[in-house]
Order: structure tokens, then C-alpha cells, then sequence
């Protein structure tokens, strides 16, 4: 299994952006999905998944009622989109698959197998 994240970039404080993960190998719509992201020196947070079929989402507070998760099985690959972006975003975003179909305690790293490579969200102010 193989992910491959793309559409970080940098923007300014109230724009947005739509981060991509496709996923290779596998059969994708069996697994939920997620995205993380990490700072230096911090260790990686959680942002937002979604389960397996699409119906069950999870968020962060921090980012509730800005971003949202979506997927699309039929392209083996999962959407992050984020509005309102503040520079408290700012950060390298992971996508990862996890372990089973819906996502229990999606806020723990170990529910994961599989991590996409980052890519890099900037929002200056």
C-alpha cells in the first residue's frame, strides 16, 4: 500500500486549500482514512478521518466547522479540505489508513498501518 499526498502550498490567513491522498495497493473503501499533521519539535496531531463508506466523520476542535474530510472510493483516494485557514494550521500534513473499516479512537497513531509522505501546509498571516 502506497499513499501519495499532494495540494499543500502556501496561502494567506482566511484562504483555503484541498489537500489529495491516492492510495495504491489494497482495496481502498475497506479502510477508514485520516489526516494528521505535525510541527517541529510537537508530535503528530490529529485533524480529521472519515470511515470507510464515507457516513462517519471525526474532528479536531480545532479545526471544526473549517475543514472536511471526504472520500471517493471509486478514485481510491480521500480530500482534506480546509477553509478559513489561520497560521496556527500551518503544519506537514499526513494522510494515513487505518486498521479497520470505521474509525475507533481515531485520534491514536497507532490505529494506523499506513502513512502517506506529508506535504507542507504554510498560512502566513
Amino acid at each position: 500500500v502506497q499513499l501519495q499526498a499532494s495540494g499543500g502550498g502556501t496561502v494567506q490567513a482566511g484562504g483555503s486549500l484541498r489537500l489529495s491522498c491516492a492510495a495504491s495497493g489494497g482495496t481502498f473503501g475497506n479502510y477508514a482514512m485520516a489526516w494528521f499533521r505535525q510541527t517541529p519539535g510537537k508530535e503528530r496531531e490529529f485533524v480529521a478521518a472519515v470511515s470507510g463508506g464515507g457516513s462517519i466523520t471525526d474532528y479536531a476542535d480545532s479545526v471544526k466547522g473549517r475543514f472536511t474530510i471526504s472520500r471517493d472510493n471509486a478514485k481510491n483516494t480521500v480530500y482534506l479540505q480546509m477553509n478559513s485557514l489561520k497560521p496556527e494550521d500551518t503544519a506537514v500534513y499526513y494522510c494515513a489508513r487505518n486498521k479497520n473499516f470505521v474509525n475507533y479512537a481515531p485520534y491514536r497513531t497507532d490505529k494506523y498501518d499506513y502513512w502517506g509522505q506529508g506535504t507542507q501546509v504554510t498560512v502566513s498571516s
